[in-house]
């Protein structure tokens, strides 16, 4: 593309895209790791900034948690220019005060993974790097959307909820949780379940992208008693609801993010040269094509 885009969101089940902004072309840029979930959607905003959509699990939602391409994911929206990545996912609740249709913003990560997903993009490049992924969340991207999805939620005067400062629990997937593991994770401090926050916000770190997520609640999962366990045919009733809910705070988001990228460019750019001292060995001696590609300001193509 002749113009670089700064912002991407990545749609997860119930949003496969953005019909609120005008649509301008489709992308699909193969990457090392092959190509990404679905082609990115480029739209404009009234103001003429341009945003990336892609939707995670395919355009007809055919990917499975467990197989998504989430390292040609994010290396397609980095080629493309973006620096900050909001996301949106739909989680089951742990906690009885998070209803369906609530909106959250997590700060922290449980990873309950079985390592069958790709994590890293640094995997046979004969390179070891380390992230530091603490707050797995850029903190202060994450503070700012707090206050402009709060905002956003309000315009549309439904009522929903916004809670923020939430533990995810990650799953494999594709099935939900036993009861006995639904209420192991309560007891671990988990406030919200959901497959597909991981590897994806590890691999933005490692690519130097701010990354936050907007988690959509659609169920209680499995832990209330003398209740049924979650099904999907409960989720896809409360989808359908969050879906419209999301384009509408995705669409606010970005316009306020956007808004303000020229008076303070460091909030959409809060997690570059966090690698730079992260390899075991010096970048600019290690060339490959791989790292090349997702991160050229420290690495060269052989």
């Amino acid at each position: 593309m002749s113009e670089k885009v700064s912002v991407g969101v990545i749609g997860g089940s119930g949003l496969y895209n953005l019909g609120n902004l005008t649509f301008v072309k489709h992308v699909n840029p193969e990457t090392p790791w092959g190509f990404p979930s679905s082609p990115i959607a480029i739209s404009s905003l009234p103001s003429g900034a341009l945003v990336a959509f892609l939707a995670r699990h395919g355009v007809d939602h055919s990917i499975s948690p467990s197989a998504i391409p989430s390292r040609a994911n994010i290396a397609a929206l980095k080629s493309l220019g973006v620096r900050t990545i909001i996301a949106f996912s739909a989680v089951g609740s742990l906690r009885e005060e998070i209803a369906p249709g609530d909106f959250v913003l997590p700060s922290q990560l449980i990873d309950r993974t079985k390592g069958v997903r790709p994590t890293t993009f640094f995997d046979g490049t004969g390179l070891v790097a380390h992230a530091g992924f603490s707050d797995p969340y850029s903190p202060r991207l994450a503070a700012w959307l707090a206050g402009a999805v709060e905002e956003a939620l309000k315009d549309e005067g439904r009522g929903v909820k916004l809670w923020t400062g939430k533990t995810l629990v990650v799953m494999e997937g594709p099935q939900f949780s036993t009861r006995a593991e639904s209420l192991m994770y309560r007891q671990w401090g988990g406030d919200l379940i959901g497959m597909t926050a991981l590897p994806e916000a590890k691999l933005a770190r490692e690519a130097e992208i701010s990354f936050a997520l907007i988690a959509t609640s659609t169920d209680y999962d499995a832990w209330r008693p003398h209740e049924a366990g979650v099904t999907a045919a409960e989720v896809g009733k409360i989808l359908k609801q969050n879906a419209e809910t999301s384009r509408h705070v995705a669409a606010h988001v970005i316009e306020r993010l956007l808004a303000i990228a020229d008076t303070d460019p460091a909030l959409l750019s809060e997690e570059a040269g966090c690698m730079q001292f992260g390899f075991m060995a010096p970048p600019g001696s290690h060339k490959n094509a791989a790292l090349a590609y997702i991160l050229p300001e420290y690495f060269q193509a052989p």
